[in-house]
């Protein structure tokens, strides 16, 4: 059976509202749904002329100066800004107020749900764009929407699936979620960390946007089956987990669908590999080799070296901060 992407251009609402967070569930109808248009396509980075180029930061290391036409710059978290699953570096977060004086506009691009991005964020930049669920939904002016959700049938095809390599699963609606696994799997720190959501049965979530397998029999196998059910898989190796989202939910095709076509783009796993691919400026963190053809820089995961890395985006916007 193949599964059917279902696209929801509504906003999202729930009994219970997120708290002290600056962003809404907003009920069904109100608001509109953001002018979308597919797209994408990689640029070119002034100064640098190898056609695909790698580069690694190291220390007294000086860049040359380089230029921008994009103006909005996308992150990752977890690996890339976030190195504890729970904070930023003040070194990093110092680097992103100066990127958002600069003029650039910031989005943070998460495999979390929105609800798990925010408490990592911590009430900082209240303008950001938020993509969760590895594109399955968004945050725009604080107001959390689905945007992309398993459709009833796909949904059965995959718990059938995961019900015979004998699954346990965090299963992510709008807010809420559902979850089966160990309470000490290491995935289980990252959940709702702020006590913004409810844990529910997973037939009590209003649509799933998010399914990630913490557990199976044969963990290879349900990939592939994923895989033939037409889902986007993105299968963990070394986190031993996999994350299924519905269709072609990418990062990168969230932020086409909102119209954004030129950015500069920082990431590190393998589910960063579009949102590097159609990037102006490719960023990649650390070293996974499924990055290696779309990266144009590479920089150390350390904290100084990223903050560093991000504080050049404020000079290539030739604004003094």
């Amino acid at each position: 059976m193949e599964l059917r992407l279902r696209h929801t251009p509504v906003l999202y609402s729930h009994a219970v509202r997120p708290r002290r967070t600056g962003h809404d569930v907003v009920p069904r109808g109100q608001g509109r749904e953001l002018p979308g248009r597919a797209g994408g396509g990689t640029g070119t980075v002034a100064g640098i002329t190898s056609a695909s180029p790698r580069h690694r930061r190291t220390a007294g290391y000086h860049p040359v100066m380089f230029s921008l036409r994009a103006r909005t710059v996308v992150f990752d978290i977890d690996g890339t800004l976030c190195f504890d699953g729970r904070t930023i570096d003040e070194g990093i977060l110092a680097a992103l107020g100066e990127c958002e004086r600069a003029g650039h506009h910031l989005v943070f691009a998460s495999a979390r749900p929105v609800r798990d991005l925010l408490p990592v964020l911590n009430g900082a930049f209240a303008s950001a764009t938020l993509i969760g669920g590895n594109g399955s939904l968004v945050s725009v002016g604080g107001q959390v929407r689905a945007r992309a959700a398993f459709d009833p049938a796909g949904l059965r095809a995959l718990l059938e699936a995961a019900g015979r390599y004998e699954a346990t699963y965090l299963a992510d609606g709008p807010w809420d979620y559902a979850y089966t696994g160990p309470v000490d799997h290491p995935i289980r720190s990252r959940v709702d960390q702020g006590d913004l959501a409810r844990r529910v049965g997973l037939t009590e979530l209003p649509e799933v946007v998010k399914f990630l397998v913490v557990g199976a029999s044969d963990m290879t196998e349900l990939a592939e089956t994923g895989r033939r059910l037409g889902l986007t898989v993105n299968h963990h190796l070394d986190e031993a987990i996999i994350d299924f989202a519905p269709g072609s939910t990418t990062k990168w095709e969230a932020l086409a669908s909102m119209g954004i076509r030129e950015y500069v783009a920082f990431g590190n796993d393998i589910n960063d590999f579009d949102l590097l691919r159609n990037a102006e400026r490719a960023v990649r963190i650390g070293a996974h080799p499924s990055l290696d053809d779309v990266a144009q820089v590479t920089v150390a995961a350390d904290p100084a070296a990223v903050a560093a890395e991000i504080s050049l985006l404020a000079q290539a916007a030739g604004v003094v901060v």
